[in-house]
């Protein structure tokens, strides 16, 4: 879909779901949709083509109110142009359900809709009466993204006389690999819906099944609807194969070898000296649009957008946003060319860097012993941990 510190990750998160009881969700955070929002949206789309480069700041700011947002393509628009956890190469490969109501006219209600990352299309199941029982699976490859966050947005969202007039769902029951996860309970509300889970993934190709366990009648058709499931998460932070890291003996070993147990060597902030630590975790996951950065002397290290780096201005990634999620880095500046970054002997400058979109397995410390830097390349970077 369109529109660095490293990466706390797990090896094979996809605990045990058969040896616990099912945890009962509720959503902890939305985003109502609406109308109005809708509108209001296409309105500023017409005011910004209308003014094109003619544009003032007091154009922005007017469109800014009305929700305008350029990275996105449409008030629909669940992904947009920047970079999400989709970036860590995150879709699900395949998406099947127990039925589907037939395509009336121009419109289908297929189940890939539920996961086109637009909120105006939707999978309606097939059968008669409310659909209890009726389902949707995702597979996903081995090693993908660990996801944190189930979005679910409920029924039939396109236009409020839509929503009402059709069944939405109350319960949620939610299967991993075909064994009970967890039961998500959903608000009867024209809004994107997000549930928080403990990071999930595997080293094996893995499944989500989500059961219709119980809905809010439709004031007109039995039909249930759901417009959009989709994910949010982490590990979207390692490095490529080949990267050095720099260990406790001044000797350096490709990160897909580093093990737990390695001792490699690490820098103070606070002190400025260089010390060791043992890694306690390592990971591997597979990424899309890695970035390339280039340096004085042709040096280079290729990592994912919002992994941090030390610099003369402190933390910094191409991605702060998605950075700050993780523990101890709060505060990330963006990375630009020329900027100034810590080395193992004092500084480089950043001449250039670029995007590619191909997919590559990455690599990543997930914890040391002590403190949560190492050398990647000769690089000061860092070992995100979830907060």
């Amino acid at each position: 879909m369109k529109r660095i510190v490293l990466v706390a990750i797990c090896l094979s998160a996809i605990y045990a779901v058969e040896a616990r009881e099912i945890k009962e969700l509720y959503p902890e955070g939305k985003k109502e949709l609406t109308d109005q929002g809708a509108a209001d949206y296409v309105k500023a789309q017409q005011y910004v083509e209308k003014n094109g480069e003619h544009m003032t700041d007091a154009g922005w700011e007017y469109v800014a109110k009305l929700g305008y947002d350029e990275m996105f393509e449409s008030y629909w628009d669940i992904v947009g142009d920047g970079c999400s956890w989709y970036c860590g190469n995150g879709y699900p490969t395949k998406i099947e359900a127990s039925s589907h109501l037939k395509s009336q006219g121009n419109n289908n209600y297929e189940e890939k809709n539920l996961h086109d990352l637009f909120y105006n299309t939707l999978w309606v199941e097939g059968v008669s009466g409310n659909g209890e029982g009726e389902w949707v699976k995702y597979t996903f490859e081995a090693n993908s993204p660990r996801i944190t966050e189930i979005h679910v947005v409920n029924g039939y969202v396109k236009s409020q006389v839509a929503w009402k007039n059709n069944s939405r769902v109350k319960r949620l029951k939610v299967y991993v690999n075909d064994k009970p996860f967890t039961i998500l309970n959903l608000e009867d509300s024209r809004s994107d819906q997000t549930f928080k889970i403990a990071p999930l993934n595997d080293s094996v190709e893995w499944t989500m099944k989500f059961e219709i366990m119980e809905v809010y009648k439709g004031d007109k058709y039995d039909d249930t609807a759901l417009s959009e499931i989709y994910f949010d998460g982490i590990d979207v932070h390692c490095f490529a194969a080949g990267t050095k890291v720099l260990l406790a003996d001044n000797s350096q070993k490709n990160i897909e070898d580093i093990k737990q147990g390695d001792k490699v060597m690490t820098y103070n902030i606070i002190t400025g000296k260089k010390g060791t630590a043992t890694v306690e975790k390592t990971d591997a996951v597979s990424h899309k649009n890695l970035v390339t950065y280039v340096f004085e002397g042709g040096k280079k290290i290729t990592a994912t957008d919002d992994h941090p780096f030390l610099t003369e201005q402190g933390w910094a990634s191409s991605n702060p946003a998605k950075t700050a999620n993780y523990r101890n880095f709060e505060k990330v500046v963006q990375i630009k060319v020329g900027d100034i970054f810590a080395t193992t002997s004092g500084y480089t400058k950043l001449v250039s860097k670029s995007v590619s979109p191909e997919s590559k397995m990455t690599y990543t410390i997930v914890k040391l012993s002590d403190g949560n830097t190492f050398y990647a390349n000769d690089i000061i970077v860092g070992v995100e941990e979830m907060k």
